[in-house]
């Protein structure tokens, strides 16, 4: 099956596989024979859910927080990955490989671009001696600040906790930048692939309280429904299930998709 490559981490999976011409990278999917998937949502054809896809454009004169994904490698080629599902939502995502010996250009070009105002998202228990913000107030309209005129940019280290951490500590572009650190009080609802920190937030997580921190409430609980639904047809895939499209979660998603097209 074709894959699809109309956002970016859909074409940095695309390159990644094209990359790969030893075929070195690991085996990715449990279980033998190698599963048929989707290009799309990456799901198994039975369980696809492209038709449920919540694409938000943008409004004329809209300036919101945009996310930008630093995925670490094979991250994005995991069938369970969710930086996926933000791409999927927000249509100016940005996601670039993640490497100790050399920097993307364009990553590099988009930290120095004035529009934007970046945040490195992560734990400040973890960022000592880093600037630690843990609001948003200065950055938002109505602030009296010069940084109003810029739109907050959220840099989210997509990967294991290890490798975030790696990340965190081997990227010099990214030490001057302030660190947004969640204050969030809910548990983690990520079962896919389950943190041994109950505290620690799949990536869509993350980037959906980020974006409720920015003040966007709608984009934060359509990118939340969306989760849910792609985990529960992840899970009913695996377990041999039909996704049951009356649950809450699809009928919370179609709810707020039909929010966004009488705004549209």
């Amino acid at each position: 099956m074709p894959l699809a490559t109309d956002h970016a981490v859909s074409r940095l999976r695309a390159a990644c596989l094209l990359q790969d011409t030893n075929n070195t990278r690991p085996r990715l999917d449990r279980g033998e024979p190698r599963i048929e998937r989707c290009g799309r949502c990456r799901l198994i054809p039975s369980h696809c859910m492209c038709h449920l896809r919540p694409e938000l454009s943008l409004a004329p004169g809209q300036r919101p927080a945009a996310v930008c994904l630093i995925m670490a490698e094979f991250e994005a080629l995991k069938p369970s990955n969710t930086g996926w599902l933000i791409a999927d939502v927000l249509p100016d995502t940005q996601a670039f490989s993640w490497s100790r010996v050399r920097v993307e250009p364009g990553l590099l070009a988009l930290l120095a671009d004035p529009q934007w105002q970046p945040f490195v998202v992560f734990p400040g228990e973890f960022a000592e001696g880093r600037e630690v913000v843990t609001e948003l107030a200065a950055f938002l309209p109505g602030a009296a600040s010069a940084a109003v005129l810029k739109r907050p940019l959220f840099l989210l280290l997509d990967g294991t906790w290890s490798e975030a951490r790696k990340m965190f500590r081997k990227s010099p572009y990214l030490a001057n930048l302030p660190v947004l650190s969640l204050q969030a009080e809910q548990l983690s609802r990520y079962r896919l692939r389950r943190s041994s920190h109950e505290h620690h937030f799949c990536t869509s997580e993350v980037a959906a309280l980020c974006l409720a921190l920015a003040g966007d409430e709608h984009a934060a609980q359509t990118l939340e429904a969306y989760l849910e639904v792609f985990s529960n047809r992840y899970i009913s895939a695996k377990q041999s299930v039909p996704a049951d499209e009356g649950d809450e979660g699809h009928q919370r998603l179609r709810a707020l998709a039909a929010v966004h097209r009488s705004r549209a």
